[in-house]
């Protein structure tokens, strides 16, 4: 089985294909891979369901030992595809404190850290063009409605100019 990523690979229902595409995917795929779900309040705004995550993001944590807790992301390890939650930590037998590792599909979105300019611009761009699809589906249901409006109009006067003009033809 080789090792390298494949671009062609569209999907598959074996496991093992999956966890190869994972598991050999580059880093700018990974980064799409850390993503995770917003809040209400967050898909509301910027009409949204998921956004990768980000050093700085504070999220809630949905499932597992450390549920509703929220914190700060403090790291994003894309080779692992884990994240790190500030403040969350576990003791070891010695008495230490390890970070704990959590995948992004556990965690929820509560507020975006909106520094940089090209995270705020890929929300705006993401939520207008969801705006635009929503404004031509639209017009376009009108648009088909009004078409088949005509053709029945147009079925009618040949109806009655048949009538008209004495039956048959």
């Amino acid at each position: 089985m080789k090792q390298k990523f494949s671009i062609k690979w569209k999907a598959s229902k074996q496991a093992r294909k999956q966890r190869k595409f994972r598991a050999n995917a580059p880093l700018h795929i990974r980064h799409k891979m850390v993503s995770a779900n917003l809040s209400k309040e967050l898909r509301k705004r910027h009409e949204k369901r998921n956004f990768p995550i980000r050093k700085g993001d504070n999220v809630r944590i949905m499932k597992g030992e450390f549920k509703r807790k929220v914190g700060k992301i403090e790291v994003v390890n894309l080779k692992k595809m884990k994240v790190e939650v500030e403040g969350i930590y576990r003791t070891k037998k010695d008495g230490t404190k390890v970070s704990v590792y959590f995948d992004p599909s556990n965690l929820q979105i509560k507020e975006l850290n909106l520094d940089d300019k090209k995270r705020r611009d890929a929300l705006e761009r993401k939520a207008g063009s969801k705006a635009k699809k929503k404004e031509t589906a639209g017009t376009a249901s009108k648009d088909a409605v009004g078409h088949k409006k005509e053709e029945v109009k147009k079925e009618d006067t040949k109806t009655e100019t048949k009538e008209k003009m004495g039956g048959k033809e």
